[in-house]
């Protein structure tokens, strides 16, 4: 209820806004499919390293049409987190601000729904960086990959206990493994994931 009391409000002061248009309802074909990579897991603390989104179009995804961004160095990147997305403070000296960065990504996902691997770590992060600096939460509706693949496999063998995993989920589902850990390669992999669980694929007997 709180969630639904913000955005209300959110859209409410946007009315006249640069982004007023984010809140209208979407009525086109496309899919945003979207990733982050952060200098950790704890969604109250962790910054930006790089960020990417790709569209899904019927059954395309639109690589040639896709945002991949690097972020400029935040002070939070440590040896654990460069170990995971391989991206050093080196490979930031041209990064964009954060702010410069989530105003790309707006543009690009437009009102459009989004998808995801685990989809709320992702916008818990992006909420949290745009609402001191643009005013909002993302509006967008969201699809989740791995509550999907769940809810799915569940239905099938109900006495299993599933915690989807992302590269057995992948290979499970036949979809090849598009550079792991990087923003722009985990978005192309979750796209390809869901195009399959939308065409119906079949679900291995066991459990990720």
């Amino acid at each position: 209820m709180l969630k639904i009391l913000r955005r209300a409000a959110d859209r409410r002061r946007q009315v006249d806004g640069d982004y007023a248009w984010l809140f209208h309802p979407y009525t086109g074909d496309e899919l945003v499919v979207i990733d982050c990579e952060t200098t950790g897991i704890d969604t109250r603390r962790a910054e930006l390293v790089s960020l990417a989104a790709v569209k899904i179009r019927g059954d395309r995804i639109l690589t040639s049409d896709s945002l991949d961004l690097r972020l400029s160095c935040p002070a939070s990147l440590s040896g654990d987190s460069i170990r995971v997305h391989g991206l050093r403070g080196v490979d930031l000296v041209d990064g964009e601000t954060v702010e410069s960065a989530l105003a790309r990504f707006l543009d690009f996902i437009g009102n459009r729904p989004l998808v995801g691997w685990h989809l709320g770590f992702d916008l818990a992060i992006l909420n949290r960086e745009l609402r001191p600096r643009f005013g909002f939460e993302l509006p967008n509706a969201g699809i989740d990959v791995a509550q999907t693949y769940a809810r799915q496999l569940r239905r099938s063998h109900p006495e299993l206990d599933v915690r989807p995993r992302f590269e057995q989920v992948a290979e499970r589902l036949g979809v090849p493994v598009m550079g792991r850990h990087t923003a722009l390669g985990d978005a192309v992999t979750t796209a390809l994931m869901y195009l399959r669980l939308e065409r119906g694929a079949m679900l291995a007997k066991r459990s990720s």
